[in-house]
């Protein structure tokens, strides 16, 4: 089964995400979940993936040069 295949809930089609194929937040459902980032509360936060991303393997990197 695809990830096209299941039907989306309500809430599933309210949620944000970031796709990774199209370079842009999408809500509801989209891409294949292996291509999105997510799920974002809103459409900024989810247009901010990629620095969110970069900002916790930062601080995941920091934490681990400290254990």
């Amino acid at each position: 089964m695809s990830d096209r295949d299941h039907a989306a809930t309500p809430d599933e089609d309210r949620q944000w995400w970031y796709c990774l194929r199209h370079s842009r937040p999408e809500q509801g459902p989209g891409c294949p979940g292996k291509y999105r980032l997510g799920p974002y509360p809103d459409e900024a936060t989810a247009a901010s993936a990629l620095n969110i991303v970069s900002e916790r393997n930062e601080a995941w990197d920091e934490q681990e040069d400290r254990d």
